[in-house]
This record gives structure tokens, C-alpha cells and sequence, in this order.
């Protein structure tokens, strides 16, 4: 509630803001409630993007730019609350990209973290530092910053992906570098796999050399859909269903049992037909694909309905409850890791 001030005091102090303006100064007291809030006021929006008719619009773009041409072929998920931004949260970016048999998508490399979610095709790949990955539904991959990466299409369908970027964190701290290989396709360095035969099956190679290019920080960049699917189903078979997430699995980094990239977390949920998540607050914003099933999301006072491949975000401190009409598989991906080093992150079971 304002303080009410005389008349006197009042032009005053607007006289003294007009002094201030042009010296570049600004009174705290009337922008400090703003500043520091009582808890999180996000300006994202919930939103949902249903898969169908955003796979149409993104193979006409097939249509009519190459991936060449376009250097990633994509289309950006924007949160109607974040207008004017290339983001689907705050601090995160989502985007939807298609790779035509044939295709090449060039090599570069940034100083952004990204992960990609398959959503549909076989036949493609990613190659990280030189060592491919192929690509199949469901499939998670990783480019960590400055890692060369590029994208291929050997198969004779088209290959749709969800990326997930931490560009507007990057854009926040002024770090952005980003360059090109000059080559369409990095050299290869390694046989396909071969980092998720060495870090894949928690274990690693017991001596470690210079020429293991994947022994540093973040030595696995593939989890497959066919593993990850099996431990959240084994999980669901015999342990107790968390009443806020259903049952959950977080992707880890094998390096340290920590998040897969320094700035974003990702995980997988489970939520078996005819079961209703009780509400729950967390300060980390999620970007949800749906895997398998049907459903509804209530976000806040947000109802969403939810089919195979749907895409939807939950902004930060938003209520959250999940209704599974069908055994429900959800992929998830927030800025968790980025705030829990920060010391930021909250969450509150309502």
C-alpha cells in the first residue's frame, strides 16, 4: 500500500526524480518491492504447445529453408509472458528442430549448455567432439559449452528434436562466445558409443589417459530412451509413489553424481492411469514433453491437456498438479542445477 504523502512532500520528491533521471540515479523505495518480493512473481506464462500442429508448421519450414542454409533449422518456443525474448522461461530457451534425410546441420560450437530430446525419427544423428550418437525417440543427448557438435540424417525419415538451452542465463551474464568449425562435419574422434560403453553403466575405465578425450568433467553425453525408460518402469513396479511427482528419475553426470550440465537439471516422471499429483511449488522453472500417455496439467490456474509429444512450461512458483488418464511419462528439464549452486532454490508441497 503507498504512504500517503502532502501535497508538498509529494511535489518534491517528484521534483527531485526529475533531477535524478538525467544523472542516471533512481530512488530505490519506489521500485524496492519489485526488487526484493515477498516470494517469486514470474512474468512467464504457462503455456502449451500441442505437438501436431507444431511438427506442421516446422516441416513447412522443412519446405522451405535448408539446415544448411539456416545452420539449425528451428522453431522457438516462446512464453506469451516473455514477449520480445527467444525464451521459454527466464533463464531458459526451448526450441523444436528438424533434420531431413540427407541433411547435414554444420559444426559449431557456443558457450551455452544444450540438451536434445528426441521426439520422433530414426536414421539421424549428433556428433559431439567428433563421436556420433544416433538418434532415437526419446533419446537424450548433450552438447556441453564449447563441445563442437553437428547433426546428420542418414535414414529416410524425418528427425524431430526438443533442444533445451540455457541461452538467456549466457545472455544475462554478457559470456556469450560462439564459432565455426569451416567444415560440415567434425572429424571423427572415437567409434559411435564409445562413451556410453565407458561411462554408460555406472562404471568407469579405472586409468585414464590424454588421448581418453571424455574423461574431464562431463564424460557421458547419450541417455538412451530403451535405458532410462526400463529403471523408471523397474522403480514404478516396486517403489513407493511419491505423492508430488509420481515416480522420478534425475538424469545424473557419472563424472560426480551431479546434474548433467552445470546450469540446467532434467529428469523423468512416471504417473500411473488414474493418479493425481498433489500440488506442489518450486522455484526452478520446467519445460514438461510428454513421452507416453495422456493427461492434464494444472499449472496455477492453468488447465492443460496433454498428448504424446505435447511440450508445456510451468513458470517458477507456479502450483503444480499432474492427472494421469494413462500411464503418464513426462521428460523435464529446469535451471535447478544453476540455482542450487547459487543458493537459490525453493520448493514448498502445498
Amino acid at each position: 500500500m503507498a504512504v500517503a504523502l502532502a501535497n508538498d512532500q509529494r511535489s518534491q520528491l517528484e521534483a527531485l526524480y526529475a533531477e535524478l533521471e538525467p544523472a542516471h540515479l533512481a530512488p530505490l523505495w519506489e521500485t524496492l518491492a519489485r526488487l526484493v518480493p515477498t516470494e517469486p512473481d514470474s512474468p512467464a506464462k504457462a503455456h502449451h504447445w500441442p505437438y501436431g500442429e507444431a511438427r506442421r508448421l516446422l516441416l513447412r519450414a522443412g519446405d522451405l529453408i535448408g539446415a544448411e542454409e539456416a545452420e539449425r533449422r528451428v522453431l522457438i518456443l516462446k512464453n506469451p509472458g516473455l514477449d520480445g525474448r527467444s525464451a521459454i522461461t527466464s533463464s531458459l530457451y526451448a526450441g523444436l528442430q528438424l533434420i531431413l534425410p540427407g541433411e547435414i546441420a554444420p559444426s559449431h560450437r557456443h558457450t551455452q549448455s544444450a540438451l536434445r530430446f528426441v521426439l520422433e525419427g530414426s536414421g539421424a544423428f549428433t556428433a559431439v567432439d567428433g563421436e556420433k550418437a544416433a538418434m532415437h525417440p526419446f533419446d537424450l543427448i548433450l552438447t556441453s559449452a564449447w563441445e563442437w557438435h553437428d547433426h546428420g540424417n542418414t535414414g529416410e525419415e524425418p528427425t524431430i528434436w526438443l533442444d533445451g538451452l540455457d541461452i538467456p542465463t549466457v545472455l544475462h551474464f554478457d559470456a556469450g562466445f560462439a564459432e565455426k568449425l569451416g567444415e560440415k562435419a567434425h572429424p571423427e574422434t572415437a567409434a559411435p558409443g564409445d562413451s556410453l560403453i565407458r561411462y554408460g553403466r555406472n562404471l568407469r575405465p579405472i586409468r585414464h589417459s590424454k588421448a581418453d578425450r571424455r574423461s574431464g568433467s562431463q564424460p557421458l553425453f547419450h541417455y538412451p530412451y530403451a535405458e532410462w525408460r526400463s529403471a523408471l518402469g523397474e522403480m514404478a513396479r516396486s517403489a513407493e509413489i511419491d505423492p508430488y511427482l509420481g515416480h522420478a528419475l534425475e538424469f545424473i553426470n557419472p563424472a560426480d553424481g551431479g546434474p548433467i550440465l552445470p546450469t540446467i537439471t532434467a529428469h523423468v516422471r512416471l504417473l500411473p492411469a488414474g493418479f493425481r499429483s498433489q500440488p506442489r511449488r518450486s522455484t526452478d522453472a520446467t519445460v514438461f514433453a510428454v513421452v507416453e500417455g495422456r493427461g492434464r496439467a494444472t499449472v496455477g490456474a492453468a488447465e492443460i491437456d496433454l498428448g504424446p509429444r505435447d511440450i508445456f512450461v510451468a513458470p517458477s512458483w507456479s502450483a503444480l498438479s499432474l492427472q494421469a488418464d494413462e500411464d503418464l511419462v513426462l521428460f523435464g528439464y529446469s535451471d535447478k542445477a544453476a540455482q542450487e549452486k547459487l543458493g537459490l532454490y525453493r520448493e514448498l508441497n502445498a
